[in-house]
C-alpha cells in the first residue's frame, strides 16, 4: 500500500459512517471491545477526523470532545479537549496516519480555543503519544478491560 493518505474532518454522513466502521474493525473485531460500549452519546457532538487512502479507503479515525463532554472526561476543565477513539486499520499502521490524525485533532482543539488535549492511552501506545508530546499522569486504570493511562499535551 502506498503511504499516501489525507486526513479530513468527517462532516458528511458517509465520512462519519467510515469512522464508525474503522472503530468497529479495530476496537470491536480486533481488540474485543463490546460494541455496545464502543459507540456512545458523545459521538453526536464530537469532532470526528478520518484518514483515507488515495483510493478513498478509510484508514483511521479519531474524535475530539470539547466543552461539557470533554470536561466530564478530564476532571472538569472546559479549556481542555479530550482526544479519543483513535484507531488505525491494521493495513495502514506504520504509514503515519495515527500521528496525522492526532495533529488534526489538535488543530480542531486550537480552533475551538482549547489550551490542552487529554487522552486515555492504551498502555502499549504510551510511547506513540509521548513522541507526539503527550505526558502521562495518574495511575494505570482499566477501560473496556484494557490497561490505560491518562495523558495530556499543552497546545
Amino acid at each position: 500500500m502506498s503511504a499516501a493518505f489525507m486526513v479530513r474532518v468527517a462532516e458528511e454522513a458517509a465520512d462519519r459512517e467510515a469512522c464508525f466502521a474503522v472503530r468497529k474493525e479495530v476496537f470491536v473485531a480486533e481488540q474485543g471491545v463490546p460494541e455496545d460500549i464502543e459507540y456512545d452519546a458523545y459521538d453526536a457532538g464530537a469532532v470526528h477526523v478520518l484518514a483515507v487512502g488515495e483510493d478513498g479507503t478509510p484508514l483511521g479515525t479519531g474524535r475530539l470532545l470539547h466543552g461539557e463532554a470533554a470536561a466530564a472526561k478530564n476532571g472538569g476543565d472546559p479549556a481542555v479537549g479530550s482526544l479519543g477513539r483513535l484507531a488505525v486499520t491494521r493495513r495502514a499502521r506504520g504509514l503515519g496516519a495515527g500521528a496525522a490524525l492526532v495533529r488534526a485533532i489538535e488543530e480542531a482543539a486550537r480552533a475551538r480555543g482549547l489550551t490542552a488535549v487529554d487522552l486515555h492511552a492504551q498502555t502499549h501506545a504510551l510511547g506513540f503519544y509521548e513522541r507526539l508530546g503527550y505526558e502521562a499522569y495518574g495511575p494505570e486504570f482499566p477501560d473496556a478491560g484494557i490497561p490505560h493511562r491518562a495523558m495530556r499535551r499543552v497546545l
